[in-house]
């Protein structure tokens, strides 16, 4: 069993900490830091960003997608298109690498470390759902245009599942993602510690189609080979609740409904896997966090259609873990996220209206 320990860090990092029950290391990667976000670099400035988000209509389809995705939940695929999903994450975790960032060996890595790098940033932060947005974006976009993948990203409807993580289907090993890790105390086996907090620990998947795949980014921020792990609770996975999610739908403002969402169906899906997924770090290692995290877009998208010409518009937050909530510079439409080369950054202003032309996208039955 390894055992990894975080040293103390700054009030805002624990309370961090505490939301994944996960460990945030200290260690650096050199020549791999991301701009931060926010930052410009384009000659096209904040406003003009505004301007363009107005032109595409709040709302309004611009018909300038030549294709717009459809996006469905993974229990409703038929078992040749679940198929043919895995085999596109497979065909991923095998391409090498294209960027030149310390440590990503594979396509899947490519993914896995701009989340990592910049997971201080884009966790309770403004940043939150329009990052994990347009990173759903590139991970799609690979799988279709890399791997020979015609279908779209599928979702998790977890609410589902709320509380019963153990018995889900998803978490089959014919044509699901295999299932719990190996009991604590096994050879491969983690155990995360964090201040106070309980130890996490997790095991290595045995079964299903990515039990033995050597993970190279993480965990955490420590890169080294080591298998993707999970710790299935059915406790924590409540906070993926229909009341929760309910909860967070009813609230007025971006300012509010975004940490509920985070806070709660967010938490309770990362929780309620355990392992890689409990590491806010290194979770796109288990290749369930990226249904996990379309399922929070669809909701997040399923709260904007509730008053669509305000809530394309409407994005604010702190932007990053040290500055005090309600000070300082607030998060906006001209704040760049950045994908490290692998597909293009954009404005959060670009992202907002998952139908406009930088995503092409829609779900299922919100459309």
């Amino acid at each position: 069993m390894i055992l990894l320990r975080v040293p103390r860090a700054s009030k805002a990092i624990l309370a961090f900490f505490l939301i994944f029950g996960s460990s945030l290391s200290e260690h650096v990667l050199v020549n791999a830091a991301p701009r931060p976000l926010g930052s410009t670099t384009s000659s096209r400035n904040p406003q003009q960003v505004r301007d363009d988000h107005q032109q595409q209509g709040h709302g309004k389809r611009t018909h300038q997608c030549e294709q717009t995705l459809r996006r469905k939940a993974w229990h409703v695929l038929s078992d040749t298109e679940k198929q043919a999903y895995i085999d596109a994450e497979l065909c991923l975790m095998n391409k090498p690498s294209r960027t030149a960032i310390e440590g990503a060996k594979s396509r899947f890595d490519d993914l896995q470390v701009i989340h990592q790098l910049q997971g201080n940033v884009v966790h309770l932060t403004g940043y939150f759902l329009p990052f994990h947005r347009l990173l759903l974006r590139a991970h799609e976009t690979l799988l279709r245009t890399e791997c020979n993948y015609t279908g779209t990203q599928p979702y998790w409807d977890e609410a589902r599942d709320a509380g019963r993580f153990t018995a889900a289907a998803i978490f089959s090993d014919r044509l699901g993602f295999g299932g719990n890790g190996l009991p604590s105390g096994t050879p491969g086996a983690v155990t995360w510690a964090i201040g106070t907090s309980p130890p996490h620990s997790a095991g290595c998947i045995a079964d299903g189609p990515f039990a033995g795949y050597v993970l190279n980014i993480g965990p955490g921020m420590q890169n080294r080979p080591h298998c993707i792990t999970r710790s299935l609770s059915d406790s924590a996975s409540q906070g993926v609740s229909q009341g929760n999610v309910d909860a967070c739908m009813g609230l007025p403002t971006f300012a509010q409904a975004w940490p509920c969402f985070e806070r709660a169906p967010h938490s309770g899906g990362h929780r309620g896997v355990g392992g890689e997924m409990y590491n806010p770090y290194s979770s796109p290692g288990d290749p369930l966090f990226y249904l996990h995290h379309a399922w929070l877009d669809k909701l997040w998208w399923q709260w904007q259609l509730g008053n669509l010409p305000r809530r394309i518009s409407d994005v604010t937050g702190r932007k990053s873990l040290a500055q005090p909530p309600g000070e300082g510079e607030m998060v906006g439409l001209g704040d760049w996220l950045y994908m490290m080369g692998v597909i293009p950054d954009a404005r959060i202003g670009e992202v907002m209206d998952l139908r406009g032309r930088r995503m092409c996208v829609e779900y299922d039955d919100l459309n």
